[in-house]
């Protein structure tokens, strides 16, 4: 039941995303049918899978929303911005329903009944006194009773058969709860159990089903909404559902697919009234007669009905070619689903740390291999180390996810946001497919978050002004993303008013953040937003003015090994731009040596190597690479070491980080190296140049070299150097 229960908060979270994106979709486009369609489906298969789970609460509130939406697909009611705004309610008020159950307890508390009461009561509302459509009652499931209790129906139900597989209750799922569900979609009418699987006492195992059901079904459901109540179990049990209109050769059919005696089952079919025994007769007279029997009930009973070939029902040819359609639309979808596994987290994070381990481990073995002299060792383990490679960039690719889907939860925001401050705003997402690690992407959403609200709250305009300005009266928030250097850049930008620099840089002045005699470019004035505590608002309100987002988006950001920043147009908008690194778990690196030390410069941000000549640089710090002027940084004066000379031949590796290049300087080139990136500990977290840490093949430790803060720095002395004064960024601080 843990497992069902997992898969039911799982899956009923996917359906409520769906839910929240087909309403913002149909907002757009009241007409569109099948968003409509797809909102029924949403809201009855989470309602199906509450039934299954037995959480009652969570059925009882779907299934007036899902009133609601059978009358919105009916056409008895329009799509409006209210009628979007209480279904968007809805499902926050589902999703925290969702929750209670996630966290295992008995129930929703007083407030969150109170709120469901109203919502439910704001429902009802538009409904008409009719309620829920005609022809669909709940039922509680009805007492089982043996075959032969003379079952009879009306000739419009459903007919069900359903084979439970023995190993059903071992999996935890418990038959009774599927039937009770069933019973709320409509009437079961009757419902005859089947024993003949069961084997004697000896041989039965308590702990195994053996039952099977004949259900007859009243409901003006479809049979997709029959097969929903049974998704969670449709691998343990075998489904047959034929309609009210099924022609006889399909009962004849199921009749010879069952593993129960023929006898039985045609006798159920006719009691039940499904096959009337006069029907069968005229059938069968011809056979009987070559047979030289007397037609009785028995003997329909036993004769193999599968040859029988009258069909009294008529069907339209046209009804039977949609039908076949639509069963083979299902079969592919399904085959499709089935090639899709659902793997936890956690599992997958094991298996990134284990295959970390079997990077480290080869790369000593390599080591040991190549310290040997023994070629055929070399190869072999050559060999190991390409495999290696390989596995590594096969479990990284199964963390990355698409961030559009991090961005699409936004347009949620932008629209509640939007109607709260009294202004039109869109959102509007490219790069959507860009693939993140799935650990980055979980921490990006708060940052983005603050960006969003700041744009809309600081940014954008009133429609009103806008026109005024010559704008289009609606405001624009753009997400982006690309990879750019072994990176990728996340955008949030507005076409709004832009950042005021002479306000920022005055309150920044005022709180003593900058010396009044200061020069400041542009990028560092604007950077001060970041700064602890800093709002040019005027006045504190729901979403801004205490000075608190900002600053946590920086140390956000600086957390995951990333950069943020800030450009800006007077009147035309602004534009903050992340840059975040691929993975926090292993990347390709290139190893370096300064005196007796191993560094690790990320691969992705090597350009070239060129050896360093004293006369070339003469004491500078820069030089002439190729009628191009290229800062460096000498490492070993950075780092201060002084243990070992100066190697008599140095080199310099040119990186790139945002569009800026610089160069490091090193005694040594020691090659590629695959690179498992720890973290460091607390006592070492605020030093700067260095971003982890990593065991290499000889067991010694070789930290890794933090590229963008280097780069910063070099380009902050290079503003130095050429006259502009000003605070150091605040990564270097």
């Amino acid at each position: 039941m843990d497992e069902l229960q997992q898969a039911f908060v799982q899956e009923s979270g996917e359906q409520l995303v769906q839910l929240e994106d087909t309403l913002l979709l149909l907002e757009q486009n009241p007409h569109d049918a099948e968003a409509i369609n797809t909102l029924f489906r949403s809201a009855h298969t989470i309602k199906g899978a509450a039934g299954v789970v037995e959480c009652d609460y969570i059925v009882a509130f779907t299934h007036v929303v899902e009133n609601l939406l059978d009358q919105l697909r009916d056409g008895n009611l329009s799509v409006t911005p209210d009628l979007i705004a209480l279904l968007l309610n809805c499902k926050d008020h589902m999703a925290a329903l969702l929750d209670i159950f996630a966290g295992g307890a008995g129930g929703p508390n007083e407030d969150l009944l109170g709120r469901g009461d109203t919502l439910s009561r704001q429902l009802k509302s538009y409904l008409p006194e009719a309620g829920p459509r005609q022809g669909v009652t709940a039922a509680a499931v009805p007492d089982v009773e043996s075959v032969g209790g003379g079952l009879v129906v009306a000739t419009d139900n459903w007919h069900i058969s359903l084979r439970f597989a023995p190993h059903v209750l071992k999996n935890g799922m418990d038959p009774l709860p599927f039937l009770r569900y069933l019973a709320s979609l409509g009437e079961i009418v009757h419902m005859a159990t089947l024993f003949d699987a069961m084997p004697g006492a000896e041989e039965m195992d308590p702990e195994s089903c053996y039952l099977g059901f004949e259900i007859d079904f009243r409901s003006g459901v479809t049979k997709a909404d029959i097969e929903r109540v049974f998704q969670f179990v449709l691998d343990d049990c075998e489904l047959r559902i034929l309609s009210p209109h099924s022609r006889l050769s399909e009962y004849i059919k199921l009749i010879q697919d069952l593993p129960e005696d023929t006898m039985r089952l045609g006798e159920i079919l006719v009691k039940a009234g499904a096959v009337t025994l006069e029907e069968l007769e005229e059938g069968l007279r011809s056979q009987c007669q070559a047979m030289q029997e007397p037609v009785s009930g028995e003997v329909v009973a036993a004769l193999p009905l599968g040859e029988i070939l009258v069909d009294n029902k008529v069907v339209h040819k046209e009804i039977v070619e949609a039908a076949a359609a639509k069963q083979t639309q299902v079969s592919e979808k399904k085959a499709q689903e089935a090639k899709l596994i659902r793997v936890q987290a956690d599992k997958l994070d094991s298996l990134i740390d284990l295959v970390g381990e079997l990077v480290i481990a080869g790369a000593a073995g390599a080591l040991t291999a190549q310290k040997s002299g023994k070629s055929n060792l070399v190869e072999a383990y050559s060999l190991i180390s390409r495999l290696v490679e390989e596995i590594r960039n096969s479990a990284l690719q199964l963390r990355m996810v698409q961030i559009g889907e991090t961005f699409n939860r936004f347009h949620r925001v932008v629209r509640d946001t939007s109607r709260e401050l009294g202004k039109e705003i869109e959102l509007v997402i490219n790069g959507g497919d860009t693939e993140l690690d799935k650990s980055v992407v979980e921490k990006i959403g708060d940052p983005l978050m603050h960006l969003v609200r700041n744009a809309m709250d600081h940014g954008l305009e009133t429609a009103e002004v806008r026109v005024a300005r010559g704008k289009p009266a609606k405001g624009q928030v753009h997400f982006n993303a690309y990879h750019d250097s072994g990176s990728i850049v996340i955008e949030v930008s507005d076409d709004g008013n832009g950042l005021n620099r002479d306000r920022i840089l005055a309150k920044a002045i005022e709180r003593g953040l900058v010396n009044p005699a200061q020069v400041l470019t542009d990028p560092e004035v604007y950077k001060l937003v970041f700064e602890p505590g800093f709002s040019t608002a005027d006045k504190v309100t729901n979403l801004s003015g205490r000075g608190v987002g900002m600053d946590v988006v920086k140390r956000n950001i600086e957390a995951l090994r990333g950069t943020v920043d800030v450009e800006s147009q007077p009147g035309n908008g602004s534009t903050f731009r992340i840059r975040l690194p691929l993975t926090l778990a292993i990347i390709d690196g290139f190893l370096v040596g300064v005196g007796r030390a191993a560094y690790i410069i990320p691969l992705d941000f090597v350009v070239e190597c060129m050896e360093l000549r004293g006369q070339e640089t003469s004491g500078r710090d820069y030089l002439n690479l190729r009628g191009e002027v290229l800062p460096f940084v000498r490492l070993r004066e950075l780092f201060e070491v002084r243990d070992v000379p100066v190697s008599r031949r140095q080199n310099i590796v040119v990186v790139q980080y945002a569009g800026h290049k610089a160069g490091l300087v090193v005694d040594h080139l020691m090659g590629e190296f695959q690179t498992v990136i720890k973290p460091l500990g607390q006592l070492f977290r605020n030093i700067q140049g260095i971003s982890g840490s990593t065991i290499l093949g000889s067991g010694e430790v070789a930290l890794i070299l933090d590229v963008p803060t280097l780069v910063q720095n070099v380009a902050a002395n290079e503003s130095t150097r050429h006259g502009v004064t000003g605070p150091q960024p605040a990564l270097l601080r």
